[in-house]
This record gives C-alpha cells, structure tokens and sequence, in this order.
C-alpha cells in the first residue's frame, strides 16, 4: 500500500461555511491522519496523509467542499510521509 501526503491550501468562500468540520469528516471517513485549519487570509489549509487513493479522492473532495462554500482554487504541495498516526483534528 503506497502512502502519499500532502498540504492543500483551499480558497474562495471557505470560512464561516463549516469547510473545516466537513472537511474532518470525510477525511475520517476516508481513513486519513492529518488536521485543518483557518488561515488569517480567508483560506484554509489541510495535510492529510494516509493511502494514495484516499488522499486523492480527499483532494477530489475538496475542489467542492462543503455545501455552503465556494471553492475557488485548490493549491497542493506533496510532503513527504511521516507516519502520522493520529486522527484527522481541527486545529484552532
């Protein structure tokens, strides 16, 4: 099973609209380890790590986001794997 990682910088209207908390539960759906957080500039940024094939149906996922946003533009910055065991969290 390949493992992949990577940061996803979301933007558009994704603050206010629930983005981080739909954004947890599918990433916990989908098996992945990593977290969410608000940026000061309006954006969001996420790292999920876990099977390749989840992570990409994640970034699938996160050009539409949750039902109130309006996701604009998705940017993605592979990392390298680390093993990340914890659940998917939203940071604050």
């Amino acid at each position: 099973m390949a493992i992949k990682r990577v940061k996803a910088v979301i933007k558009g209207r994704v603050q206010g609209v629930f983005f981080r908390a739909y954004t947890q539960e599918e990433a916990l759906r989908l098996g992945l380890t990593g977290w969410v957080r608000n940026l000061p500039d309006g954006s969001v940024e996420a790292v999920m790590e876990g099977e390749t094939a989840q992570v990409d149906r994640m970034i699938e996922w996160l050009n539409t986001g949750s039902p109130m946003a309006t996701v604009s533009r998705v940017l993605i910055t592979e990392e390298e794997p680390c093993g990340e065991e914890c659940p998917f969290a939203i940071r604050y």
